[in-house]
């Protein structure tokens, strides 16, 4: 695949993304869809956050999805993607997860419409979101083995592979779950989100080019590009939030892309810094409920921690981004073992 259409997919996904914000921003202030901050946040977020304009993760759902089209068309007109044997087979698994992560972030945009409706921090509740996504994880399984794709072996680099037969499911299932929501609880700081974002899909664009499947690459390139547009406008101070309409939407393509592609190794490793995020809430709940009332943090999730301690959004921004960049070129070097 031309190294020219990858990168005018990716700067078109950021471009069209980053467009996007000077229409929808002013139409969220119009239509006073702002942030309500939790009172149990760092105290600064309440008071200069407050109001910020929320559900700007439309923004990149357009630039995602009219790149990666684009692109597509043009992969099928010169036939390095077709409706035929494997080549269909690489197309359908880059539309299914792009389709899984909209429908993920569907479930986001209720809960940030609900938010802003009522003027609280709380939407759906949680047993809701539970039973949307294990829906959507349901049907992004059966997608696959409708499409032909009935493999459940998990291939270890560089060791070999093992058949987990219906298991497989089950598993995979428990840890997009996790996943997703693990990216929901990293959009918590300005540009935080968007960044480690950039960096999971630029080492999965390199994973999937590596193994050949053309259509995931585009997507992942195309899902990198709009998290480099939205950055122009979530970069600290933040001119909106992507809100749980973005941050949904963005784990689903974390999980879809790595169980999509067949990386699911590889995906748990790029994904250090949300299993990171994820794991510290678990433990200083845990402990709380251990210890009647005592906190292992300062505040979960991890970067509200770092904050207390005095480190600037744009500083966690660039450490964490860094831990993603080992994260994910760790995976990368994992993929020649496969």
């Amino acid at each position: 695949m031309s190294f020219w259409l990858i990168l005018i997919v990716g700067i078109s996904s950021a471009a069209i993304t980053a467009a996007m914000g000077l229409w929808l921003i002013p139409k969220l202030r119009r239509l006073k869809f702002g942030q309500t901050i939790l009172d149990i946040g760092p105290k600064w977020h309440k008071e200069k956050k407050e109001g910020t304009p929320t559900m700007g993760g439309l923004m990149f759902y357009i630039g995602v999805a009219l790149a990666f089209a684009g692109g597509y068309v043009f992969l099928c007109v010169n036939k390095t993607i077709s409706f035929e044997g494997a080549m269909a087979a690489d197309g359908i698994k880059s539309i299914s997860a792009l389709i899984m992560a909209l429908c993920f972030g569907f479930v986001g945009f209720v809960d940030d419409y609900i938010k802003v409706r009522k003027k609280r921090n709380e939407g759906l509740t949680v047993m809701q979101k539970i039973v949307m996504q294990v829906l959507i994880i349901a049907a992004f399984f059966t997608s696959r083995v409708l499409s032909g794709d009935t493999s459940t072996v998990i291939r270890f680099p560089f060791l070999g592979q093992l058949d987990l037969s219906f298991f497989y499911y089950i598993l995979m299932g428990l840890v997009i779950l996790y996943l997703v929501n693990a990216v929901n609880l990293t959009d918590g700081i300005d540009g935080l989100n968007s960044s480690v974002s950039f960096i999971y899909f630029i080492a999965f664009a390199v994973i999937t080019l590596n193994i050949k499947l053309y259509g995931m690459s585009l997507l992942t390139v195309a899902a990198a590009g709009g998290c480099l547009g939205f950055l122009v406008w979530n970069f600290p101070p933040a001119k909106v939030f992507m809100g749980d309409t973005g941050s949904m939407f963005l784990g689903g393509l974390v999980a879809a892309i790595g169980v999509g592609s067949g990386c699911e190794v590889m995906m748990i490793v790029a994904s250090a810094v949300y299993i990171w995020e994820a794991l510290t809430v678990l433990i200083q709940t845990t402990y709380f409920r251990i210890t009647h009332g005592k906190r292992l943090f300062k505040m979960t999730p991890i970067h509200h921690s770092f904050e207390m301690r005095g480190w600037k959004e744009s500083k966690i921004d660039i450490v964490f981004s860094l831990i993603a960049l080992l994260a994910g070129a760790a995976a990368v070097a994992l993929s020649y073992g496969i």
